[in-house]
């Protein structure tokens, strides 16, 4: 008998249970949303973050889980370009070839190793017991060793090995490091008008988490009341803006649930207020928001109106965003109106209105902040598709509005194609128009260019890259 055969064989190691984590498995289940059903994040991290708590009980699922899974899933998609590339130098294969759900769970690895200060070890551990809850044993082994090599650096080094030199290649080099789509790096520094400094802090913004601003409805909520709120603070620029500096939940403020207060970005509020405090020559009875859901804008100009004796027709193509402007208007202090209809072929007469707002669909791009996901999904061919509808329903606002009156043209995209392009390309066609000077409408913005019309800049502003050029017809 051989010396092997004669020693004691080890006992095979007990099978252990994987450890199940609710706060990473709630951000693997959003990620996992976000790719296979083409969800928005912040749509469905809310009513994941509400099971859990549900679930586990308050006990086990407090607030600090429920802020590291928010941070997990928005930071891990914020970052998802860099940490692509990162993986891919840690695996013996294409990136497409490694299945989406064993990708997911890697980049919330990495994400907690480059870009937390969650400890490596324990970033792995959690990583690994992640994998084995979601994927079996087998692919817990390959993630355990891909993280152990993404953990031998910090992210410095590893851009510093992924990135190609800035000298080399300008946009391929802010596109890894900053984490956007080379296209989007390009467009974005075209709207920008060229120079490093401002790229690369309109970038850097794009992926900071953005504070929860709220707006005051004028007639139904006021700042103070919502400054009476934990760590509120007045806004930038809006009269009617308030600031959540840590965050929280606004829909367990008062003023929200009742819809006398709502979630909106300053960037937003700043567009409905220069429009409705634009001069009009004649009167002022008649309000249009043409594109009104999902409702925010709708429901300031709503408010506005209805101080004024005025009235907001809001209508909206898609019937179940029509449901979201009712709501949104549900309870303001005048009279007002909502329809689903499609602003292309509109069913009142033309110069019906005096002021019109049209918000038009876009790629979005100016609010990746709230948004990180969209900077994946979207192609520059999407631009094709919009350019169309947006020239169409700009035609359409300016044939609604009497002499006289104002259009507001909005985007919430900085893209020439979508913003000056289309403004320009429309008024070569309408010599019964004038574009308005937009800035001295937003008193005490800086860094408003050269005007007549405005774009607002997350680095600059705070504020999500909206677009606004103001148009009276003339004739």
């Amino acid at each position: 008998m051989s010396e092997q055969s004669r020693r004691p064989r080890r006992p095979a190691k007990p099978y252990r249970r994987p450890q199940k984590d609710p706060v990473r498995i709630l951000a693997f289940e959003a990620l996992r949303a976000v790719d296979e059903r083409d969800a928005y994040a912040n749509l469905v991290l809310p009513p994941l973050l509400r099971k859990a708590r549900e679930k586990e009980g308050p006990e086990k699922f407090d607030g600090r889980d429920a802020a590291l899974a928010t941070e997990l899933v928005y930071g891990t998609l914020r970052r998802q370009g860099t940490y692509d590339a990162i993986i891919a130098e840690c695996v013996d294969r294409p990136l497409r070839e490694v299945d989406p759900p064993v990708l997911d769970v890697l980049s919330l690895g990495v994400h907690q190793l480059l870009g937390t200060r969650i400890p490596s070890h324990a970033a792995v551990s959690a990583s690994v017991e992640l994998a084995r809850v979601v994927l079996g044993d087998g692919r817990a082994k390959f993630v355990n060793a891909v993280l152990r090599k993404v953990a031998q650096d910090d992210l410095d080094g590893w851009l510093a090995k992924v990135a190609p030199p800035y000298d080399q290649d300008p946009e391929d080099h802010l596109a890894v490091v900053h984490s956007h789509p080379r296209w989007v790096v390009s467009a974005l520094w075209d709207s920008l008008g060229g120079g490093r400094a401002g790229i690369e802090e309109l970038l850097a913004a794009d992926n900071e988490r953005p504070e929860v601003t709220l707006v005051a409805r004028p007639g139904r909520a006021t700042i103070e009341e919502l400054l009476g709120e934990e760590a509120a603070v007045p806004g930038h620029w809006s009269p009617y803006a308030v600031r959540l500096t840590e965050g929280g939940e606004p829909g367990a403020i008062t003023a929200v649930q009742e819809g006398r207060a709502g979630v909106q970005d300053e960037g937003s509020q700043l567009v409905a207020l220069a429009l409705a405090n634009v001069l009009v020559e004649g009167p002022d009875e008649k309000w249009l928001d043409g594109c009104a859901g999902p409702g925010g804008k709708a429901a300031l100009l709503a408010a506005l109106a209805a101080e004024r004796g005025a009235v907001l027709l809001a209508s909206e193509k898609q019937p179940h965003r029509a449901g979201l402007v009712e709501k949104a208007l549900h309870g303001n202090p005048g009279p007002y109106q909502v329809i689903a209809a499609d602003g292309t072929r509109p069913p009142w007469r033309p110069g019906s209105f005096d002021r019109v707002l049209m918000d038009v669909p876009c790629t979005g791009l100016g609010a990746l902040r709230r948004r990180p996901e969209a900077r994946w999904r979207r192609r520059p061919e999407d631009l094709d598709n919009f350019g169309p509808l947006q020239r169409a329903l700009l035609r359409t606002a300016i044939d609604s509005v009497r002499v006289g009156g104002v259009v507001g043209y909005a985007t919430c995209s900085p893209h020439l194609a979508e913003t000056r392009a289309v403004v320009q390309d429309v008024l070569k066609q309408r010599p019964d128009t004038e574009l308005v000077d937009a800035r001295p409408l937003l008193p005490g913005v800086p860094d408003l260019g050269e005007g007549p019309d405005v774009q607002l800049w997350p680095h600059l502003h705070g504020t999500d890259a909206m677009y606004l050029a103001l148009i009276r017809r003339t004739g």
